[in-house]
């Protein structure tokens, strides 16, 4: 036990291992497997059940000083199955109103290790979103690094983490960001930038079907940057 916060680490995640492994259906984990392409290994419980269950040490009172949410993280991520994962994004999500500059590394941490699209795209949207509202003068050094790394999923990453802004999108940045991918083959990242146009679709169609119209994007970006525009 950590004598100066009064929380214990070990206690909390052998809770949370009790509590998961008590409602395990090993046959919703096979098919939750299965839609992940068998990825991950699942304990097989279904995320309404699962936020359920999360919720009390989610509380105030039961969570863990920010501090310790760094090694905590790290702890979550080395077990095998994937609400472990789950549940440390949304812990984190918890502090977002706390995120300091130098929170990025978190973020950066569930992006690059066990990386798939379900927890890249909440990192994206949900975490990093926030953190880039937060403090807004990383933006440009922090994309300018992940679209230059071979990750997929930090250039997904980038291309996706104003998905939710809406009025306050930078379009400059959007446009930096997705014309960088444009000659992308990789289907994620084809995927997000149809995805994050077609969002930005809602608040400014123009702008979206003058850039889409001016430059060669993918068939799959373009399909979906534009499915919800009238015609």
């Amino acid at each position: 036990m950590d004598i100066t916060t009064g929380f214990d680490t070990e206690s909390y995640l052998a809770e949370l291992t009790r509590c998961f492994n008590d409602r395990a259906d090993p046959i919703t984990a096979i098919g939750q497997k299965a839609y992940m392409r068998n990825q991950f290994d699942f304990l097989g419980i279904k995320a309404p059940e699962r936020r359920l269950i999360q919720k009390p040490l989610f509380e105030k009172a039961a969570r863990p000083p920010k501090e310790k949410l760094h090694s905590l993280l790290h702890l979550l991520w080395q077990k095998k199955y994937r609400e472990f994962q789950y549940f440390g994004q949304e812990l984190v999500l918890r502090y977002k109103n706390q995120f300091q500059k130098e929170d990025i590394e978190w973020m950066v941490f569930m992006i690059s290790h066990k990386s798939w699209w379900d927890t890249v795209d909440f990192t994206a949207t949900r975490l990093v979103g926030h953190y880039f509202k937060k403090h807004p003068a990383e933006r440009y050094a922090q994309t300018e690094l992940w679209l230059g790394s071979d990750s997929i999923w930090l250039r997904r990453t980038a291309i996706l983490f104003q998905l939710h802004y809406k009025g306050q999108t930078d379009e400059a940045l959007l446009e930096k960001i997705v014309l960088s991918q444009l000659h992308s083959e990789e289907f994620f990242i084809n995927k997000a930038i149809g995805w994050a146009l077609r969002q930005y679709s809602a608040t400014n169609p123009e702008w979206v079907r003058g850039l889409v119209g001016k430059h060669p994007f993918s068939a799959l970006s373009t399909r979906e940057a534009l499915r919800k525009m009238k015609n």
